[in-house]
């Protein structure tokens, strides 16, 4: 995909979440916007903040919350987002402020979702490619949604993702197959520390546990 944001606004956007994850771990107090953001940040944009816990040579998930629609300015959906998957993720305890240490911090900014069309669902197994899209299964009032990295990180192939992502919606793994279960697609430029509080870098990749 075509870069929209620069390497200087995906520094900008993980060190506010950073902070944020410090202010509300340590202080129980909010971040604010930087006054001189660049304009283009204050668009409306999706965001996911992942959190990771470094274990040994690998990491492990600590949290991932975001906004997965442009329903927010980027700047404050960032904010919004790095205090809940510091303190509301639910498959998680709140981080403490002894773990903050060796947690590193990664951001996804979001093209808006968009339904992918088909009329078998064999298809998506030609229409969906790992590493270029996030998916978002839906059923009802069943959804579920998983980042472009997730199957690069766990290196699913596209059936796999498909089941993976039908799971985090709380369906079967093979609901994918039914034509009433629904699909949108959309990418992610991702940044990230390479390390607690370092560099931050364009597709930062880390093993995983």
């Amino acid at each position: 995909m075509t870069h929209v944001y620069s390497d200087d606004d995906g520094k900008l956007l993980v060190e506010l979440a950073r902070l944020t994850v410090d202010e509300i771990v340590q202080h129980q107090r909010k971040a604010q916007p930087p006054q001189d953001a660049p304009e283009h940040l204050r668009k409306e944009s999706g965001v996911f903040v992942t959190l990771n816990s470094i274990k040994g040579d690998s990491v492990a998930l600590r949290g991932c919350i975001g906004r997965p629609y442009p329903t927010q300015p980027l700047i404050d959906a960032t904010i919004d987002s790095a205090v809940d998957s510091a303190t509301r993720d639910p498959r998680f305890t709140p981080v403490e402020p002894k773990e903050l240490d060796a947690i590193l911090v990664e951001l996804s900014v979001l093209t808006p979702p968009m339904k992918i069309e088909y009329d078998d669902p064999m298809k998506l197994l030609e229409l969906v490619e790992v590493g270029r899209d996030g998916l978002i299964a839906s059923r009802g009032m069943w959804r579920g949604l998983l980042l472009p990295q997730v199957p690069v990180d766990w290196g699913w192939n596209v059936e796999e993702y498909l089941k993976h992502t039908c799971n985090k919606a709380g369906l079967p793994a093979d609901a994918w197959k039914d034509s009433q279960t629904e699909f949108m697609s959309f990418q992610a430029e991702i940044f990230g520390e390479e390390s607690p509080r370092g560099n931050v870098i364009r597709n930062p990749s880390h093993p995983r546990c």
